[in-house]
């Protein structure tokens, strides 16, 4: 895969290029499956490197339902649900559940075919109704967890019970940046809690591979924190880094080889090029009109999401290789019709404005977008406005990036409680998506505490049914 020149890179010194030309000799060559090993990518830690085969995708963009929305109010029409209102479900519960819950809740949501492809939609999302052809929609995925932490951070990491690093972790280190001015993964808006910074860390990975997040500041501008160095010039600042890297290269040649220290300066260089090109990809008053129409950016009940999905796609079509976008909170474990509503109507358009953009721009089909939460809702009804956490069968969907679209993949039972057919669990899920990005999950590994870790541990089936 071919690096991304850089305008602002700053040259290192010859000595130190000398420096680490020798302390790297001795490192091996590249691992059979592309990726380099641990000390050379501590040299350089955020070149593009070689997918194992051809990629079908160079990105992801992941947006996150934060709770859990209601599949069977969104994307997975039961009739069922309808006919057996308010009576007992007609099967076992889960063993484990999060809440007690009582009888079936039909869905207060009408729904309708569309597209060429007939995918069933609710009436609460019809601007993502108008680019279903471009959609993958999985109805079979399915997790391990009925807790938000546990739950939020297997999606995430892989893991539902220890510290693991993130997709974008993983991704970033098996393939690096496309721009080296810039984070190869971004968060915006991320939770801080049910798992909090494990969600975008890089655990045992290297410190450089970890998210960097992006909030609202105190002007309720979406920036990456403490981008601006008002009190010092770039020249000055250029001064202070040559000195430090002088004085480390110094430590460096007296007690050997460091991958810390190395990927610690490469952390201050990174930080000092990101003041040059991240302010401009984060001024969406760049944007046209017609742009700001499409996401809704004006809107007062659209704006503060179209806002994020917009710098989503500014930073991916600027390089950044993995980038998360939050939505929240889709936790209705009452109130299910009212905030259902108003959380379909902040998400809707940005997200379908999105696709599009993308689209339009030839982005779509190398970039892989991935719509859902931790998991779904339940069937039935906790009071009569109100479902519980539902890990065992719930809808995710994908576009772009070498998907089929305008498909529709799996089942779950006439009820919408279980996944019963083409069951795709999380584990599944991230070795597709590694797949679609061109790596064997099987061989993304990294040694930690004595044995080798992977985002898939010891799990994951590649879904080939939903490759293009």
């Amino acid at each position: 895969m071919p690096s991304r020149l850089c305008l602002h890179r700053q040259a290192a010194p010859q000595s130190r290029r000398a420096f680490l030309q020798q302390s790297s000799a001795g490192f091996g060559a590249l691992a059979a499956h592309g990726l380099l090993s641990l000390e050379a990518q501590a040299a350089n830690p955020l070149r593009a490197r070689q997918a194992s085969f051809a990629p079908k995708a160079k990105r992801v963009i992941f947006l996150f339902m934060h709770g859990g929305p209601s599949q069977v109010d969104l994307f997975d029409e039961k009739p069922e649900l309808r006919r057996h209102d308010g009576k007992p479900l007609p099967f076992d519960k889960p063993r484990i559940v999060s809440s007690q819950t009582g009888n079936l809740l039909a869905s207060p949501f009408a729904f309708q075919h569309h597209g060429q492809s007939g995918a069933q939609v609710s009436e609460l999302l019809p601007h993502i109704a108008k680019v279903v052809d471009d959609l993958c929609i999985i109805r079979s995925i399915h997790g391990s967890n009925s807790r938000h932490g546990g739950a939020l951070l297997e999606l995430h990491t892989g893991s539902d019970t220890f510290p693991r690093p993130a997709m974008g972790s993983w991704i970033q280190y098996g393939l690096g940046t496309q721009n080296e001015n810039l984070p190869g993964f971004l968060t915006i808006n991320p939770s801080l809690g049910h798992g909090g910074a494990n969600a975008w860390s890089s655990s045992f990975l290297p410190a450089h591979y970890q998210g960097t997040r992006i909030a609202r500041d105190k002007d309720k501008q979406w920036k990456i924190p403490f981008i601006t160095h008002a009190d010092t010039q770039p020249d000055a600042q250029r001064r202070e880094l040559a000195l430090l890297e002088a004085m480390n290269r110094d430590h460096l040649q007296r007690a050997g080889a460091d991958a810390a220290l190395e990927a610690r300066l490469a952390s201050y260089e990174l930080a000092f090029r990101m003041q040059s090109e991240a302010p401009s990809v984060q001024d969406l008053s760049q944007e046209t009109p017609a742009t700001r129409a499409l996401y809704g950016l004006d809107d007062k009940v659209t704006g503060a999401f179209a806002k994020q999905c917009l710098l989503a796609r500014r930073f991916s079509e600027a390089g950044v290789r993995f980038v998360q976008v939050t939505h929240g909170y889709w936790d209705q474990h009452s109130n299910l019709k009212g905030d259902h509503t108003r959380l379909s109507a902040e998400m809707d358009r940005p997200v379908a404005a999105l696709i599009t953009d993308l689209k339009q721009r030839g982005l779509l089909e190398e970039t892989l977008v991935l719509w859902g939460g931790e998991f779904g809702r339940t069937p039935v009804a906790q009071g009569r406005d109100g479902r519980d956490h539902n890990p065992h069968g719930f809808t995710m969907f994908l576009a772009g990036g070498g998907v089929k679209p305008g498909i529709q993949y799996g089942h779950t039972d006439p009820f919408g409680y279980y996944a019963v057919e083409n069951r795709v669990h999380f584990h599944d899920l991230h070795a597709t998506m590694l797949h679609l990005l061109g790596i064997d999950h099987t061989q993304l590994t990294f040694r930690h505490a004595g044995r080798d870790f992977r985002l898939t541990d010891v799990y994951g089936e590649i879904v080939h049914d939903i490759i293009a």
